[in-house]
């Protein structure tokens, strides 16, 4: 959770200074390296956002302190998230539309829809345990539905949920399946990827 607060006091010589919450509590301590924007000197009464945290000491601290206008690292912002949602809707729009003109089996865009709605489950069922303190989902596993198809679902649940949405580490593996999917999806409209899914629906069925 969030607080608000201002900027009363600050030692450009070495870098840190104190925040007083908005709320009434005793003043926080805030280094530079915390600030979204560690280039431009912060001013006295400057309000902000922070999250509490603790330092080695025990003792209470500001980080991901944030001035008006400036993004946090990783931060996704409100169009970018409309943008990714977007693009997960059209990405299956565009394989319904390749299965309406007879290129790709319905199977397939039937397998990407059940794994999508899985994958939404599951963020919201992992997101609902994290806050709970319960028995979390292994990110091997949220990558493996990824990898499988789900990846559109685990996008949205990203941005709707706000689950997973700022970790670098495992966003890179998450888009990193996105494009192994995506080119294997794109490999079916190749002879030997066509003929390899008929093999493999034909087995099935």
């Amino acid at each position: 959770m969030r607080s608000k607060g201002k900027i009363t006091s600050w030692r450009s010589d070495k870098g840190f200074g104190f925040i007083t919450p908005d709320s009434g509590a005793k003043q926080v301590f805030v280094h530079i390296s915390q600030l979204a924007d560690r280039n431009t000197r912060p001013k006295i009464n400057q309000m902000v956002t922070f999250s509490l945290s603790t330092d080695k000491q025990g003792r209470p601290c500001a980080v991901r302190v944030k001035r008006a206008g400036e993004s946090l690292p990783g931060e996704i912002k409100r169009n970018d998230k409309l943008l990714y949602v977007l693009g997960a809707v059209f990405f299956l729009v565009a394989v319904a539309v390749t299965v309406g003109v007879g290129i790709i089996p319905v199977q397939v865009l039937l397998v990407y829809l059940a794994a999508s709605a899985l994958t939404f489950f599951i963020y919201a069922w992992d997101k609902s345990a994290a806050r709970a303190g319960t028995w979390r989902t292994k990110e091997s596993s949220l990558h493996g539905l990824s990898l499988l198809g789900g990846w559109p679902g685990a996008l949205i649940a990203q941005q709707v949920l706000r689950h997973k949405s700022k970790k670098e580490e495992f966003r890179f593996v998450f888009w990193l399946t996105v494009v192994i999917n995506v080119c294997v999806f794109l490999w079916f409209f190749t002879d030997s990827g066509s003929a390899l899914l008929a093999g493999l629906l034909a087995s099935w069925a």
